[in-house]
């Protein structure tokens, strides 16, 4: 077993949460959040304590109890055979024995299709980055808002991605009693747009912002930011505007595009292959749009390659499309052979570990929210995240170098196309971390 040691600040938030069974320990990222709301699961001594997570954690999870709790019982709830044991545990009433304690982790996606979940009783209830439940009306935040824990422990440093209104959810599980209504009436400034056959509700703005944080503070929720208790080095960023190709304003004008695929190893650039870029509604648009600003952008490739070119020093690189990190990957090789890859698919962080040149490519979905990359200092945005939870995922992408550990200032390069989709874009992702922020700040 491992001895615990908690920095001052740590110490400081439990100790200001002793009196809750709920808490929210919104720590921004790189404060230590698994520490803390471990602990916290530890100190509440349930019987029985579930961690919900996101799948790329379940691993940590795990390790991170058995390592430093090792009187837990500790389960992966994804794998049959351990699902099957936890709830054997509970049906025995072997849980009732005070030398059995337990801890399952499972992943938000898998939860709510473990209807036995609903039974619990008596139990800690962990969520690692509530923000993913923001949206109430989906289904694993439906499901977890049926669940009767006795206490709660939320994780997150960014629990709104700027918007006040997706803290409901969390409210809820808080045990502050508030219908949706109310809080909105309270905190939430919308209006009504005609849109032809119908009229729309549209959050134009947010009041009452300081009972709101006290509101939430008297509910056992903390905020925190990393410059409040560390003193970090500087974060430095840089934008690298390339001009929009010919195909990305033909297409923003036609809605319709052939186009030639790209392929980094070829003379040219261009294959043979044809492609139909069809934007037959918004959502579609706005995809291809992405993707003639990623992918199908000779220019915006050409400026990666001369960036990566550019120095020998460990590289983040956040993409979205596997197409894109395909072409990536292609002019990379390059120039070193010492390349990383984390997406839902591929875990190999090998190079990034061994070698100071390396290039590492992270897909946003499944690294933006975990890990520790503080070896390098600098990361490459080829493309930005965009839709539900971009910001969360922006945000926290640049937290995976700029935490405790980190010596180097850090460096943030944008490749944008000028005047296009990824202008705007980026200005979306600013305007909602300064809200998110703002409940950060001391009253």
């Amino acid at each position: 077993m491992k001895k615990l040691h908690f920095m001052p600040h740590q110490d400081r938030v439990l100790k200001q949460t002793e009196p809750f069974n709920r808490v929210a320990y919104y720590l921004d990222m790189g404060l230590g959040k698994t520490f803390v709301g471990a602990e916290k699961v530890y100190l509440l001594n349930n019987a029985v304590n579930l961690v919900i997570c996101q799948k790329s954690k379940i691993d940590d999870w795990v390790q991170h109890f058995k390592e430093y709790y090792p009187n837990y019982r500790v389960l992966n709830l994804t794998k049959k055979t351990e699902a099957i044991t936890f709830r054997n545990l509970i049906d025995t009433k072997a849980i009732y024995n005070p030398s059995v304690q337990i801890v399952g982790a499972v992943n938000y996606e898998t939860a709510f299709r473990r209807d036995w979940l609903l039974k619990l009783q008596d139990f800690t209830l962990m969520l690692d980055e509530s923000s993913l439940i923001t949206n109430e009306n989906a289904k694993r935040s439906k499901f977890i808002l049926k669940m009767k824990p006795e206490s709660v422990v939320l994780l997150s440093g960014t629990p709104t991605a700027g918007k006040y209104e997706k803290l409901w959810s969390q409210v809820q599980l808080l045990g502050w009693d508030i219908s949706k209504k109310a809080f909105w009436n309270s905190y939430v400034e919308t209006t009504w747009i005609d849109e032809g056959c119908f009229k729309r509700e549209v959050v134009v703005g947010y009041k009452h912002v300081e009972h709101l944080k006290k509101k939430l503070a008297e509910h056992g929720a903390v905020f925190m930011k990393t410059e409040e208790v560390i003193d970090l080095p500087e974060q430095i960023e840089q934008k690298i505007m390339v001009k929009p190709t010919k195909e990305y304003k033909y297409f923003i004008q036609n809605s319709y595009l052939v186009t030639k695929k790209l392929d980094a190893m070829v003379s040219g650039w261009k294959t043979g292959v044809d492609v139909e870029l069809v934007g037959d509604n918004s959502l579609t648009k706005m995809l291809y749009a992405r993707q003639l600003c990623g992918q199908y952008s000779i220019e915006k490739l050409e400026a990666f390659e001369d960036l990566i070119f550019s120095t020998n020093d460990r590289l983040i690189v956040f993409y979205n499309f596997n197409e894109e990190l395909e072409i990536l990957h292609q002019i990379a090789l390059k120039k070193t052979p010492n390349i990383s890859v984390l997406n839902g698919q591929r875990k190999d962080l090998q190079a990034y570990n061994l070698y100071d040149d390396s290039i590492t490519f992270i897909q946003y979905q499944a690294g933006a929210m975990g890990g520790n990359f503080q070896k390098a200092n600098k990361i490459v945005y080829y493309t930005l995240p965009l839709g539900k939870g971009s910001c969360d995922l922006w945000e926290q992408s640049k937290k995976r170098i700029h935490r405790i550990g980190q010596k180097k200032s850090c460096f943030y390069y944008y490749l944008l196309v000028k005047g296009s989709i990824e202008e705007k874009n980026l200005a979306a992702l600013r305007e909602g971390k300064e809200l998110t922020d703002e409940l950060f700040k001391e009253s």
